[in-house]
This record gives structure tokens, C-alpha cells and sequence, in this order.
């Protein structure tokens, strides 16, 4: 399938530590004709963490899409009416990010985007990042895997003895994951063995 033309919205929460393994993913979908708006959470916005300078990350990324980022809840609401997107990512999606969307908690950017978007049935791809999902996220985590028009890119326990509940996406899965969900199907196996690449 086609890249492109193809309408994304890609919405970043603060999982601060993997944005060096989505900006590639980003370029890759630039280069494969993708047109991409950035989507940035508060936090994302204004913290500045050993992983780098907010603002140096936004202005990064908003220099691969080329378009204007959407950077507040004002400005997402019009995904939905509108019909912004034909697939909105988070990548990384936080904790907070999955709770807060399994539970119709609608008070910041990238979950009021997804919220609008599927009104839509469009689909949503989610590439989890959390140290808490097999924890007090874990219910948060079957609710969305059990949601209509939700998929996720295949992920692993980084580091299951250190952090037993940590989860992490496989980035490299994550266009293929994009691909599996235009056409309504989940990409398998979602669960990936910890400590393999693949």
C-alpha cells in the first residue's frame, strides 16, 4: 500500500526517552509521500528533559512534516468535523496518555485528537511507551486493545526484570502497523518477546 497523499496526524506525548526512535519513523513517512501534522501534548511543549531542549525538539519535528502543528485542544477539535486525518499515530503514547483515553478524559491535545478522529471509525495507532502498563495502567491498556478502530504497533517488556510492568513499542513496526490498519486489521503478533528486535 501507498504512503502517498496519505493524511497523518502524529500526535507525541512525553515519553521523552524514545523520541529518538520516532523522528526517523517521521522522515521515513515524509519520504514516503506521507502529508504529516505534528501533534503535540503540553508537556512535550514546554519540558525540558537530559533528552533534549523542548523547543528545539518541536521545531525539529515540525521541520520534517512542513506543516503546522496542532498544539492545543482548541485547535484539535476540528479533527473530528472536519475530517482531518485518514489515520491519527501516538507514538510515543505515555501512561497518562492511555489512561486518560480509555476513560474519556478529554483535557489535553493528542486525546482530544484521538477522541475527534474516532468519531470518524478512522483509525488510531498507538505505539505504547509506559513503565506502568502491566501496573496500574494494565485494565487502561485492555480497554483500548478491545476498542473499535484503535491499533497497536507490537510491543515487548523492555526490561522485564528491572521494570516487570514497563511496556514498549517496537518502532520499526510502526509503518507496517499503519498499513494493517487502513485496512482494518491489527498487525500480528502484537506481543513481542522481550529482549528480540522482532
Amino acid at each position: 500500500m501507498s504512503l502517498n497523499n496519505l493524511k497523518i496526524g502524529f500526535a507525541i506525548t512525553g515519553s521523552f526517552c524514545t523520541f529518538d526512535q520516532i523522528i526517523p519513523v517521521i522522515e521515513e513517512l515524509k519520504k514516503q509521500g506521507a502529508i504529516i501534522t505534528p501533534i503535540f501534548s503540553e508537556k512535550v511543549q514546554t519540558t525540558d528533559t537530559r533528552y533534549g531542549k523542548a523547543d528545539e525538539v518541536v521545531k525539529r519535528i515540525v521541520s520534517i512534516c512542513g506543516n503546522t502543528p496542532i498544539t492545543n485542544i482548541v485547535e484539535a477539535e476540528p479533527v473530528g468535523p472536519k475530517k482531518l486525518f485518514d489515520v491519527l499515530i501516538v507514538a510515543p503514547a505515555t501512561g497518562n496518555f492511555i489512561a486518560k483515553l480509555a476513560n474519556g478524559i478529554v483535557d489535553e491535545t493528542p486525546v482530544m485528537c484521538a477522541k475527534a478522529h474516532l468519531r470518524n471509525q478512522r483509525p488510531v495507532v498507538i505505539a505504547i511507551s509506559t513503565n506502568d502498563a502491566l501496573g496500574l495502567n494494565c485494565k487502561n491498556l485492555a480497554t483500548l486493545l478491545n476498542t473499535k478502530n484503535i491499533y497497536f504497533v507490537p510491543f515487548r517488556q523492555d526490561d522485564p526484570l528491572a521494570k516487570p510492568n514497563s511496556l514498549v513499542a517496537e518502532y520499526t513496526l510502526l509503518i507496517p502497523t499503519i498499513i494493517e490498519a487502513l485496512s482494518g486489521r491489527q498487525i500480528q503478533p502484537l506481543l513481542l518477546c522481550p529482549g528480540a528486535k522482532k
